[in-house]
């Protein structure tokens, strides 16, 4: 079994297959067979037994075979009734014959699968030239390579080198490789030659290093991407990173420098080829990393009101251990700062000689110096980001050290404090662009019409405050507490108020001034007025800490506040857990500036979204995410660990994050024993409901009956996911990333029926008109502003008919290419192309240009499977054609029904008060108003991106086609004529980007 000996190579497939294996084969009516398969000695045909027909008919010529397809790809799978049983990753399909029939079989498990389907790849492109695999896997650049490598290190030149010299040589061209594993495959291989001498030959040496070194599921990659060669050259390259890893631009001299900084042979650079280790190696380069680079920049607006923003925000930044016991600790400000935390806590208190201290109060122990702690933050605050820093000031100091702390702040902070008065003619409050580098202090304030020096507030601490909540006399009086007014004076954007009810909020409340929750009421709220504290957020700032009670000081779960619109959630960072990972993966985006913007749908005046939402979110498109566990490297043993000895169990599992309606979780089956590169492929899907809120977890567990114990996770928002075969970094529990040890994945991200998003792509539910969902306007029971939504009903209907269509048409061309939906069109191309040209080159279709649209027009008489497809085909650009001209018409149509309906807006209340509604009907009408908004700009906003998609794939499609030799051959004419009408495709492209869309 494939476990027990890896596969290395185009012979250790063919060996396999000739030895045989059981297989079940699926038969279009629902009937399963088991089966043993075998391949013939002399390579020639595959045969089963036992089976009804003599034995030449149970029987399938290599020569006859025109594809293999890896999963569930053909009409038999689709409509079998067992087909949801059958995993994708175990499914593979032979087409056969002229009429392209298909031989439908399921492995017992995704390992054999691939050796099945690497094998007969193989075969089939070697099947018009003699075979003599033994020697031939000998003869391929990585061995070359390899005795290279060995002959340099062999000194005396005898060909044999001390077991002591090769180990060493082997671990310094993999690091990861422990010592005592090299030593046992020595011993392996000496013991099956009956070799006395532990001395190592050229031969031994080579054979060694490829089964240690030889990732099986890279293998079988390389062998489908480089069409069954051993290597992949700056064309196979190319298409790989244009059709699979979403990569746009890519030329080929990319390619070769790529070959070249990766490639470890001599001749591999040269020549401008990737071996099998070279690929390996990019593969696990930063290039290939699951996260997106384009968010390690800053890659969101920065000039929207601060309100609009996630805040990166701490808990009693002072303390590294728990809150009951732990010291005070500088380090707590250094390693938020550094952290690109953007909200930091101080309590200050009296200290001893007229100088301010920073201490837990509940441990009055190694209190620090304020002077010392501002210092720090000076020197730290923009070291992460420019951004501006709030310092939430907890002030429990007499009135002469208060001016002490101001005395300080002045100096040290200098030009960098803001100090403006807020306009009372603006509304929301400056942006993050405009407060760069500068520090905002959050705190009580004196009221500004009384000229006093000093005066009495209400106390900030929440402790106090807490306390209060719980006792019996809950409308006791909070504690007052002395403020002088040079204090007061320092406090601006951010003055802190009392929370008493929304109503009296958004009457009463100035934007300038912000409440803080406790963990138990902002739930309380979160729960009780989702829909109003979402609205209350798009305006006023608000922050919420983890209640008091928490004394371990462990953490809330922020995307629960989140996804209210809280911005400001306060975490204890000295506490590690799935808590901190999702707040620590959630910053990384937008260049890790500790600013993320939220959700249009959250931020605009008018719209309607409540957290607690359980299925899709007016006017936004759901999005299908795509999840292929593959295989783990190097995972260390869990941390105290000593039960189970070296041995690991592993398992992944997969967690969603976000609203409601998105958070699950999947779990991979458990690799038994082992640690270094156990494969799990297995594949999953989610429904993502409002991807911008989403964040996925990976978790690698220990599977343990006493207790599942943790090795280590990644926590990525969904925004940033790069799609396609991607290595991920994984990091410990403290939130380290870990040395060489990686998660291998294929990621894919498509639509609900199928199409993906531009270079992102995934997932097939082709829904009929008759069943199609539309999403529905609501009636306010307000006649002149129904009247308007009802002008939108049919732009609606044919807007989502016009996206539809164009992605069903694409799932189809998809289904008869024999690929899953996650396939991108590039693809589609390529596997027609390889049904399309002929054996000596010449396309029985040509690409032909009609109005810039790129049609295929068969060259003579074509078989009826060719006809199907390219009918399909046809249908597509036919699809997508309606779509780029007809888009703007109905996106004008969508749009004039929102503008006029917002020239209401004011109006509301006063035409409810005239239909005599008031309480909860006006409510309702208000909410039935914010939610056709919301789902006339998200369905204009999804029409418009369908259109530059569909403008995106013609001009795929046609480069496609150019480069697959689709198009007239030898005519320069033809080839000019295309390359003219892609440049109208992309100049109808700018040129609708700078008109209506």
């Amino acid at each position: 079994m494939p476990s027990e000996k890896k596969i290395s190579s185009a012979s250790d497939c063919i060996s396999f297959m000739q030895a045989g294996c059981e297989l079940k084969k699926v038969r279009p009516n629902s009937r399963i067979y088991n089966r043993f398969f075998t391949l013939d000695p002399d390579l020639q045909a595959l045969r089963w037994e036992p089976s009804k027909k003599d034995l030449e008919k149970a029987k399938l010529d290599i020569s006859a075979i025109k594809e293999i397809r890896l999963g569930k790809n053909t009409e038999t799978f689709r409509n079998n009734g067992l087909a949801d049983q059958i995993s994708e990753d175990c499914a593979l399909s032979v087409i056969h014959g002229e009429n392209y029939e298909s031989l439908d079989l399921v492995a017992n498990s995704a390992d054999v699968a691939n050796i099945w389907v690497s094998g007969l790849r193989y075969l089939v492109s070697r099947s018009k030239q003699p075979l003599d695999l033994m020697e031939s896997s000998h003869n391929t650049p990585r061995f070359a390579w390899l005795k290279a490598v060995f002959e340099a290190a062999d000194v005396d030149g005898n060909g044999i080198m001390l077991e002591d010299t090769s180990v060493e040589l082997i671990k310094k061209l993999n690091p990861t490789l422990k010592e005592s594993k090299i030593r046992l495959k020595f011993k392996e291989i000496q013991k099956s030659k009956e070799k006395l001498t532990t001395r190592v030959t050229k031969e031994e040496f080579c054979e060694a290093f490829s089964e240690l070194c030889t990732r099986p599921e890279v293998y079988f990659l390389l062998v489908q991407i480089s069409k069954n060669k051993e290597y992949l050259d700056a064309n196979d390259l190319m298409l790989f990173l244009e059709a699979e890893q979403g990569v746009t631009h890519i030329t080929e001299e990319m390619c070769l420098d790529i070959i070249r900084r990766y490639e470890l042979s001599q001749e591999g650079r040269l020549k401008g080829f990737l071996a099998i280790d070279g690929f390996t190696q990019y593969l696990l380069s930063p290039e290939c990393d699951i996260f997106d680079p384009e968010h390690k920049k800053i890659v969101q607006d920065m000039t929207q009101p601060l309100s609009h923003y996630y805040i990166n925000a701490s808990h009693n930044t002072y303390l590294i251990e728990d809150q009951l016991r732990g010291p005070a600790d500088i380090n707590g400000y250094v390693r938020a700062l550094k952290m690109s935390c953007r909200s930091i806590e101080l309590d200050v208190c009296d200290g001893p000689d007229n100088e301010p201290i920073i201490c837990n109060r509940n441990n009055m122990t190694s209190p620090l110096a304020f002077r010392n702690v501002i210092e720090v933050i000076n020197k730290l605050a923009f070291f992460a980001s420019e951004y501006p820093l709030i310092l939430c000031l907890g002030n429990h100091c007499s009135v002469p050290q208060q001016k002490v702390v101001v005395q300080h702040m002045k100096r040290i902070f200098g030009n960098k404090l803001y100090t403006e008065a807020p306009l009372s003619s603006e509304v929301y409050l400056p942006s993050p662009e405009k407060l760069k580098m500068k520090i905002i202090v959050k705190g009580k304030k004196l009221p500004c019409d009384q000229d006093i020096l000093e005066g009495e507030v209400t106390d900030e601490d929440e402790e106090a405050e807490i306390s209060r909540r719980l006792s019996e006399d809950f409308s006791r009086e909070p504690k007052l507490i002395w403020l002088c007014r040079e204090l007061s004076d320092l406090v601006s954007l951010c003055k802190s108020v009392q929370y008493k009810d929304f109503e009296t909020s958004m009457k009463a409340q100035n934007y300038w001034e912000m409440c803080s929750f406790s963990e138990a009421e902002a739930s309380r709220i979160a729960n009780e007025y989702p829909e109003d504290f979402v609205n209350y957020n798009k305006k006023f700032l608000s922050r919420v800490y983890p209640s008091a009670m928490r004394i371990d000081s462990s953490n809330v779960n922020p995307q629960d506040f989140w996804n209210c619109g809280c911005q400001i959630v306060a975490m204890n960072y000295q506490t590690p857990g799935p808590m901190m990972d999702l707040h620590t993966g959630w910053f990384l985006q937008n260049g890790g500036c500790g600013y993320v913007l939220r959700p249009s749908v959250m931020r605009d005046e008018v719209s309607y979204f409540s957290a607690n939402t359980k299925g899709i979110v007016p006017g936004v498109s759901p999005q299908v995410l795509h999840v292929k566990i593959i295989s783990g490297q190097n995972f260390p043993k869990p941390k105290g660990a000593c039960a189970k000895g070296d041995v690991i169990d592993p398992y992944v599992c997969i967690e969603i994050h976000g609203i409601p309606a998105d958070c699950t979780e999947q779990r991979t089956k458990t690799v038994q024993q082992n640690s270094d590169n156990p494969i799990f492929d297995e594949s999953f899907e989610f429904q993502i409901n409002l991807p911008e809120l989403a964040m996925i977890r990976f978790v690698v567990l220990d599977d343990d009956y006493i207790g599942d114990e943790f090795i280590g996770q990644y926590t990525i928002p969904l925004e940033c996911l790069q799609p396609g075969y991607r290595h991920i970094p994984l990091r410990s529990f403290v939130g380290d990333i870990m040395e060489h040890v990686t998660l291998f994945v294929h990621i894919a991200i498509t639509n609900r029926s199928g199409g993906g998003k531009a270079q992102k792509r995934s997932l097939s539910v082709r829904i009929g008109k008759k069943a199609r969902e539309y999403t529905m306007l609501r009636n306010t029971g307000l006649k002149t502003i129904d009247d308007i939504f009802k002008l939108a009903v049919h732009p609606l209907r044919e807007a989502t008919d016009m996206r539809e269509n164009m992605q069903n048409a694409m799932v189809s061309v998809k289904e008869l290419c024999g690929l899953p939906p996650i396939a991108s069109l590039k693809q589609c191309i390529l596997t027609l192309s390889s049904r399309l040209v002929s054996s000596d080159n010449t396309p029985s279709v040509t690409l032909c240009m009609k109005d810039a649209f790129p049609y295929l027009e068969p060259l003579g008489t074509m078989p009826d499977v060719q006809k199907k497809v390219l009918a399909a085909y046809d249908l597509m650009i036919q699809e997508s054609r309606v779509l780029i001209e007809m888009a703007d018409i109905t996106h004008d149509k969508i749009v004039q029904c929102q503008k006029t309906g917002m020239e209401f807006h004011e109006e509301l209340h006063n035409l409810g008060t005239k239909e005599g509604l008031k309480g909860r009907k006006l409510s309702k009408a208000i909410e039935s108003f914010a939610w056709n908004i919301t789902v006339l700009k998200g369905q204009g906003d999804l029409l418009k991106n369908a259109k530059n998609e569909a403008l995106e794939n013609m001009k795929q499609i046609q480069l496609a086609c150019l480069s697959c030799g689709l198009s007239k051959t030898g005519s320069g004419h033809a080839d000019a004529k295309s390359k003219r009408c892609l440049e109208a495709i992309q100049e109808k492209d700018a040129g609708d980007e700078n008109g209506r869309l």
